[in-house]
């Protein structure tokens, strides 16, 4: 894939910037600033998926994620956006198909088995939510991981027994 280079770059990260302090209008014009031929790069889509995203765009932003996902399939975050995105719009099972097959690819990527356990703790199979849970507790940063999941509503089924992992 192609290196970014000034003054693309620079409109890139002027773009994350903006992101960053939530003016996704802003992001958006850095971006189409971008060389048209530069448009479709990995780093690029990765900003306008963030602009969806917080725009709750999400058939859009799976449609990015997914084309992030085939151009970069050696990096976790089309997958992992796909399937949120996926998720988001209520297709959790969709989501879980679409996340699963990257564990293999990304063995030590906590996020994986994070959000494979949310997934399945809202289809409602808690034990094996339970067990990705404790598998990405095991990969990542114990406290941290049971910090985010005793607040996220997606795995409020679990939360009277994450403290025990």
């Amino acid at each position: 894939m192609q290196e970014l280079q000034p003054p693309d770059i620079h409109h890139l990260l002027a773009a994350s910037g903006w992101i960053d302090l939530g003016v996704q209008a802003e992001a958006s014009t850095e971006l189409e600033q971008i060389s048209p031929t530069l448009q479709g790069h990995p780093e690029v889509l990765k900003v306008r998926w963030s602009i969806l995203a917080a725009s709750a765009k999400w058939k859009e932003a799976i449609d990015i994620a997914s084309r992030i996902r085939h151009l970069a399939p050696d990096e976790s975050f089309g997958w992992i956006h796909t399937a949120f995105a996926l998720h988001e719009s209520k297709r959790t099972q969709e989501a879980f198909d679409v996340l699963f097959p990257a564990l293999e690819h990304f063995p030590k990527c906590e996020t994986i088995p994070y959000n494979l356990a949310c997934y399945t703790a809202q289809l409602g199979n808690l034990a094996e939510a339970r067990t990705w849970l404790k598998k990405a507790i095991k990969i990542g940063q114990s406290k941290q991981i049971k910090s985010m999941a005793l607040d996220d509503p997606d795995l409020k089924p679990l939360w009277s027994e994450i403290a025990d992992y």
